[in-house]
């Protein structure tokens, strides 16, 4: 019981942080991983009762370093190309 309070706190503070912080792109990049972490604890404590943990984990693990390693290439990209990353001064249709 206490895991899935955790885990609803975690999600709910994650994604209020995602949806009111959008002025800067790597704040929103941070606030996706911290929920990526919370789902990440909830498949640990529901995988761990079955036994079946091992697998699964790292391939979740893997695909979360893939993420994180393709929003931070597009987050340097486009502070290279627009000198920061405030969300306010992109246009869309000219990137």
């Amino acid at each position: 019981m206490f895991y899935n309070l955790l885990f609803y706190i975690i999600m709910g503070s994650g994604f209020l942080v995602f949806c009111s912080l959008r002025k800067h792109i790597l704040l929103t990049l941070l606030s996706l991983e911290y929920m990526v972490m919370g789902l990440f604890l909830m498949f640990f404590y529901f995988l761990f009762g079955f036994g079946m943990m091992s697998y699964f984990i790292l391939i979740f693990l893997t695909f979360t370093v893939c993420e994180g390693a393709l929003g931070l290439g597009i987050l340097v990209s486009m502070i290279r190309s627009h000198g920061n990353d405030n969300v306010s001064g992109l246009s869309f249709m000219t990137w």
